[in-house]
């Protein structure tokens, strides 16, 4: 009986089905292998994995899921959350972010803005970890599964939004390659504004409810001037390579004391834009609070350091963003 119980009544079948069962498990694993091989080169077969998770700067990951974040708690506030297109479009950010960081270390190495050495965070192409023949299959592996994620959004908000999606994987590129890379002639902050605020918040807030309101407008420069602060970091730390290297970051052109006085302000300005969200009620005072406190802090830091040491400051300008943006958005559900 117990045998029966367990699917072993016929033990000769059931050890065949494992044993196929097993067979078509490794052969699908095998084809996976194989796919990755071919994208990212050999180094995942011989378990360089950790200069591929580098290569992704996790570190970057909460700038672009923080829109899709903040969009949905808008919907929320508005009685029109839907869970399925805000994961998607979550999905869709992450991977059009890994896909712009890919592109920018395997650009910056054949433009020769990067060296080995760098005071910012290790280049797996730069420093001879990876390929740049695998970092170039990466790339557009990893942007055609952001292609074929955002293809899954059309029956939520129609065919217009092929040429919105076609926008966003032309910067995702054009950012670090292209005769005229946006971050080499000081239009990064200004692409960082539109494509991780404006674009991001206002078209996942319109996915799920249809529309697109003056809150969520305020709500989405708010967000993008929080990851314009991230990028104000990176070429803070960067500025003499990137000065050597002819990049002509805003740091570059305005200067140090200039970029840490717009961090400082861009901050205080995220906060007054979503004043719409935390003035509903008066406890909600604590987000904004909680958020600012963070940031003069991370401020203070910045000003006292530089080099390598700026690397963990980055990734914190990043944490106040996603903590301030998950603060925020509970309050509008709950509004």
């Amino acid at each position: 009986m117990w045998q029966a119980f367990l699917g072993l009544s016929h033990p000769s079948r059931s050890v065949r089905g494992n044993i196929a069962l097993g067979m078509r498990y490794m052969s699908i694993k095998g084809v996976g292998m194989r796919v990755f091989s071919y994208f990212c080169g050999k180094e995942l077969s011989v378990m360089k994995c950790k200069s591929w998770i580098e290569a992704t700067r996790l570190h970057t990951l909460p700038v672009s899921s923080a829109g899709v974040v903040m969009a949905s708690g808008y919907a929320a506030m508005h009685g029109s959350f839907r869970w399925l297109p805000a994961l998607l479009c979550l999905v869709f950010a992450l991977l059009a972010q890994i896909t712009s960081n890919y592109a920018n270390e395997y650009y910056d190495y054949k433009n020769g803005s990067d060296k080995k050495g760098r005071e910012g965070f290790r280049r797996g192409v730069t420093e001879g970890d990876i390929t740049p023949a695998a970092m170039r299959r990466a790339t557009f592996g990893t942007l055609a599964l952001a292609c074929g994620v955002g293809c899954c959004l059309i029956p939520f908000g129609g065919w217009q939004l092929i040429p919105v999606g076609v926008l966003i994987a032309v910067f995702a590129l054009v950012y670090s390659a292209g005769p005229m890379p946006l971050s080499r002639v000081g239009l990064g902050d200004v692409a960082v504004l539109l494509f991780f605020g404006l674009v991001p918040v206002c078209l996942t807030f319109y996915l799920q409810t249809g529309t697109v309101t003056d809150d969520v407008v305020c709500g989405s420069f708010a967000i993008g001037l929080m990851g314009v602060n991230v990028l104000i970091v990176n070429n803070y730390r960067d500025r003499d390579d990137d000065l050597e290297a002819g990049k002509r970051t805003t740091v570059v052109r305005f200067g140090k004391k200039t970029a840490i006085v717009a961090y400082l302000l861009f901050g205080y300005a995220a906060v007054v834009l979503t004043a719409p969200v935390w003035a509903v009620k008066n406890w909600f005072v604590v987000a904004p609070i909680a958020y600012l406190l963070m940031h003069q802090a991370t401020w203070g830091r910045i000003r006292r350091s530089s080099g390598s040491a700026l690397n963990p400051l980055l990734g914190a300008t990043a944490r106040n963003m996603l903590i301030y943006t998950i603060l925020l958005t509970v309050c509008a559900a709950i509004a």
